[in-house]
């Protein structure tokens, strides 16, 4: 049903900490698969680490579930800044429909209470609603509620590929989500839902059915 896929990740790393391991499964299937990054984050960047440090693990990352290089674009939206940016942010996603004309978008989720993910997610429905299939992605610590409507079932080796491009953050190792028994465990939690070995879970935000 889908063959071209567009992940809209607010920031680098959202995409993969959300969905990494439905990508490498896409990936496998030989579905096309664009990312895109709407800021490097710069002011969250340590001390330690150079400023573009983000650009250069989120490369890493994406390269190791499979997406090619030519498919990644990084922008350089201000962190925390996106509502004020609400039109330009709107205006680069209708260029990137035109350009890619995706069959399915994977964005945050409707309930999702960050700044920079509610602008992405309003903008990308406001974008793709009329062309393309929409799903919401989890982040559990950004979703006061959450939706389970999709559950896409995932190998022990799609979960290694996602936990191995999670490595490739290591400014943002201090993070808990970036643990590799959390990504385990919540891919353990949402496939035993449904009989799954493992799974990542989507809310269905539009399904266009050609």
């Amino acid at each position: 049903m889908f063959e071209r896929v567009l992940v809209l990740s607010p920031h680098t790393d959202d995409g993969e900490i959300a969905a990494g391991g439905t990508i490498a499964r896409f990936i496998e299937e030989n579905k096309e698969v664009y990312y895109v990054a709407f800021s490097s984050c710069i002011k969250s960047v340590p001390n330690e680490f150079p400023p573009d440090i983000l650009k250069i693990e989120c490369m890493n990352a994406t390269k190791i579930l499979g997406i090619p290089s030519k498919n990644v674009l990084l922008l350089d939206y201000e962190v925390r800044t996106f509502p004020l940016y609400r039109q330009e942010i709107l205006n680069e996603m209708i260029r990137l429909n035109k350009e890619i004309r995706p069959d399915l978008i994977l964005l945050p989720s409707s309930n999702d209470i960050h700044q920079d993910h509610r602008t992405i997610y309003f903008e990308g429905l406001r974008a793709f609603k009329k062309t393309s299939s929409i799903w919401g992605y989890e982040h559990p610590w950004n979703n006061l509620t959450f939706t389970t409507d999709i559950f896409v079932r995932l190998e022990e080796r799609h979960l290694k590929k996602k936990i191995e491009a999670m490595r490739q953050y290591e400014s943002q190792d201090f993070r808990t989500y970036f643990d590799e028994k959390y990504i385990m465990a919540l891919a353990y939690m949402r496939g035993a839902q449904v009989d799954y070995s493992f799974a990542e879970t989507f809310e269905l935000v539009r399904l266009l059915v050609i």
